[in-house]
């Protein structure tokens, strides 16, 4: 049984939701001790429990220890039954959090799925819809499998409710080089709002405005969505190029401005920018596995996070798949999964 320390690297959830998927599609058990010791609040919370469970779902695994608060857990793995799956995360956890546990095994199954998950879809500490649907799922495709996602209600923190549906036509996954973003072809920004003042959404997006001087005029806009989707509020700054397409978030908190807010997601999408990465810093954490399951792979990215060397750690405990992470003279760095 393959044991690992969550406090050990980044310290987070996310440990536990690759070392599940990798356990699916390897069928090897694992034990976690100190799950997520590196947070403030350590131990499992509700949003990590319906990951696993969706993956003992559609895995035909056993798990000791899945309960929320828990600190230590054991997975073992039974036979990926592909098919048609309902879960609920119960509060504004994120969706595409259990997505990503499961979505690799289904990938990989021998027939289709189709999953409705309900919770949140616009949540701090995790990648929100439009990335997913976006970002992360065209490379995915391109890897050989076809997936679609569909957002049918949008759910904040704290409430939640909301519901994204997906479907998934497996096939091998093949290995592909990411080594160049193509041509710049347009650029978007966003600011999604609900059951809040106009005004917070309106500053924000004049703010984005003056911080991004080149920008087009009629980039930006304000979308409302119905009261009973709110509270809540993300600003979405989007550059589609020929190969990838970034998307830069800025959650409204109680505590953060509008203006900096939108300052803040300003500035990560200036950086991203001005350098020739192929994947920001979120997705290059969303490649490492697919690329891993795929036999090797490589893509340019901005500074590796902490996020990124967990991930590649954890990967190698299950796989003979060893991530090279080198800084080129130009500053960017090539990660490649040999």
């Amino acid at each position: 049984m393959i044991v690992i320390d969550g406090s050990e690297g980044e310290g987070g959830g996310q440990v536990v939701r690759n070392a599940c998927a990798l356990s699916l599609v390897t069928g090897a058990p694992f034990r976690i001790t100190n799950i997520r010791g590196g947070r403030e609040k350590p131990g499992l919370m509700r949003q990590h429990v319906t990951a696993i469970e969706a993956a003992c779902r559609i895995g035909g695994a056993a798990c000791e220890g899945l309960t929320v608060g828990s600190s230590e857990m054991a997975f073992t793995p039974g036979k990926v039954v592909p098919g048609e799956y309902k879960f609920a995360v119960g509060t504004a956890g994120s969706t595409g959090l259990v997505l990503q546990t499961v979505l690799m095994p289904l990938c990989l199954a021998d027939a289709p799925s189709r999953l409705v998950l309900e919770g949140g879809t616009h949540n701090m500490l995790a990648p929100p819809f439009d990335f997913i649907e976006r970002s992360f799922l065209p490379i995915i495709n391109r890897m050989g499998p076809s997936v679609t996602a569909r957002i049918v209600r949008h759910g904040f923190y704290p409430r939640g409710g909301g519901r994204i549906e997906v479907e998934i036509n497996p096939a091998p996954l093949r290995r592909i080089d990411c080594l160049a973003r193509g041509a710049l072809a347009t650029r978007s920004a966003t600011m999604l709002f609900a059951a809040l003042p106009p005004d917070i959404a309106n500053r924000a997006i004049g703010t984005a405005r003056k911080a991004l001087p080149d920008w087009p005029e009629d980039a930006f806009a304000v979308r409302e969505l119905p009261v009973d989707q709110g509270p809540g509020t993300i600003l979405m700054l989007e550059a589609e190029y020929g190969h990838v397409t970034e998307i830069v978030s800025g959650f409204g908190k109680l505590g953060v401005s509008a203006e900096r807010l939108a300052h803040t997601a300003a500035h990560r999408m200036r950086g991203y920018e001005a350098s020739d990465a192929f994947a920001g810093p979120y997705l290059a954490d969303q490649l490492l596995l697919p690329m891993a399951l795929a036999g090797g792979g490589s893509f340019t990215t901005v500074k590796p996070s902490q996020h990124s060397r967990t991930a590649a750690d954890i990967i190698a405990r299950f796989l003979d798949r060893r991530t090279v992470f080198e800084q080129q003279a130009s500053g960017l760095h090539l990660v490649r999964i040999d």
